[in-house]
């Protein structure tokens, strides 16, 4: 099985994509639709997010596994420490060897219900993401990711102290970090200069969502933990009520965020989807990332 940052080669950006467990068949359709749709761009790796508390956890590990057994695309699991027992982790992570999967997202998770309420660790369970990255590396072969913030964890007291828990995690044994979503790529750049300050130099991945509609804006600000720039508010606040001049302008402002984080020499960007496939592929055509050189004849 191939590992994340075996297909992140360095020497020309790539890109991934994320999508989210489906919550019924209708949604299990759209998302197989999306999955097929982007297959042929060959991704560099695919993600499949895990709801908060396992939720959905025996969706998410069937449709990784799906993934790994009908596509040629290279899978990650994402897994969460939140509300599982140290037996219960070690359980999941057999599945996902059992199934083939040997690249994990480690993740502390939010509490249930309320991602901003108070975090409890298992009784007997992890209470850092930085143990649960070095109970998956204990247990396999395994490529391991973390999270990063751009604009610091909610609960990290400020910016450095933030840093010095993903240095923390790197350091535990995780290959690559993936950043939460953020609007400005200074935000992203200063946080990659302040891994870098620590002596820290590995894989930094920025997450990117296409702004297509309000709603998708609204997750953003969600994820994000951050409040829409003014620059921004000011070019997309007054198209609400468009739904095609919106879109034009926020894939305008998608592409010069992903201009300029691979000006500054970003290794790819990672794509959150919603399970949907028609504006990442706009947007990977229009940044450049689709991989035209020939292939190798085997043999």
């Amino acid at each position: 099985m191939t590992s994340v940052v075996d297909r992140i080669p360095g020497d020309r950006p790539v890109f991934s994509v994320e999508f989210m467990p489906p919550r019924d068949d209708a949604d299990e359709q759209r998302l197989w639709n999306a999955i097929r749709s982007l297959e042929g761009l060959d991704p560099a790796f695919v993600s499949v997010t895990y709801g908060a508390g396992g939720s959905s956890r025996d969706r998410t590990i069937r449709t990784t596994g799906r993934v790994v057994k009908e596509t040629t695309l290279v899978s990650m699991a994402h897994l969460t420490a939140v509300d599982h027992s140290v037996a219960e982790l070690r359980n999941v992570i057999g599945w996902y060897a059992s199934l083939g999967i040997r690249n994990v997202l480690a993740l502390r998770g939010d509490p249930p219900g309320d991602v901003m309420g108070e975090w409890v660790r298992h009784p007997e369970g992890l209470e850092y993401a930085e143990e649960l990255v070095r109970l998956v590396r204990e247990l396999g072969d395994f490529c391991v990711g973390v999270s990063a913030f751009p604009y610091g964890h909610p609960r990290s007291n400020d910016l450095d102290t933030d840093t010095e828990y993903l240095v923390r995690k790197l350091r535990a044994g995780a290959d690559f970090a993936i950043a939460q979503l953020f609007f400005e790529a200074d935000d992203f750049l200063r946080m990659r200069d302040r891994v870098v300050a620590r002596g820290c130099d590995a894989l930094l991945l920025p997450g990117v969502m296409p702004l297509t509609t309000p709603r998708i804006l609204a997750k953003t600000v969600e994820l994000s933990g951050a409040p829409v720039p003014a620059s921004l508010a000011a070019r997309l606040d007054p198209l609400a009520d468009d739904p095609k001049a919106f879109r034009a302008e926020g894939m305008d402002a998608t592409a010069e965020l992903g201009e300029r984080l691979l000006a500054e020499g970003v290794p790819g960007l990672h794509f959150y989807t919603f399970n949907r496939a028609k504006a990442t592929k706009e947007m990977v055509a229009r940044l450049g990332l689709l991989d035209t050189r020939p292939a190798t004849a085997v043999g």
